[in-house]
């Protein structure tokens, strides 16, 4: 487990409940590592659908991974109830850093911690694209006033 210092439950401006599942832990009991990667794919995309008014489905600009990473700090594993937390680090014309941290209900230390990057772009085109107003506004809620973006 990494013991390195990592950000706070107030650190983070965002939060949603994440539900394990049976089918996440692994041989070992808890949660595999690579679930967590969907946790964190959860909580960026339903923030961008219901605050950045991001449509998955037929909007000109989509968001792709770029990079991601994650922190292992403690075990979980089902049936925990996670909260996780996000903000946004960096916001560019057309790429946004957003940070996450999953932790147990009323716990101030993270389970993971964590990174994920999207670059926006054209649907049709995969060139990249200018952040929509309404995300970019939606984005800008959650920016880490420690940062100079």
């Amino acid at each position: 487990m990494d013991q390195s210092p990592q950000p706070a439950r107030n650190d983070y401006a965002y939060f949603t409940r994440i539900q394990t599942r049976w089918m996440d832990n692994d041989i070992y009991g808890h949660v595999n590592n690579v679930v967590y990667y969907s946790y964190f794919d959860t909580i960026v995309n339903r923030y961008t659908i219901e605050v950045g008014g991001l449509d998955i489905h037929n909007g000109e600009v989509i968001g792709l991974v770029v990079e991601s990473m994650c922190r292992y700090h403690q075990p979980a594993s089902f049936p925990e109830e996670l909260e996780a937390g996000l903000r946004v680090a960096r916001l560019g014309n057309s790429s946004v850093r957003y940070e996450i941290g999953l932790f147990r209900p009323s716990c101030a230390e993270p389970v993971v911690t964590g990174h994920f990057i999207h670059v926006f772009v054209d649907r049709q085109t995969r060139r990249p694209a200018a952040i929509t107003a309404s995300m970019r506004a939606g984005m800008e809620k959650l920016l880490r006033s420690d940062t100079n973006n």
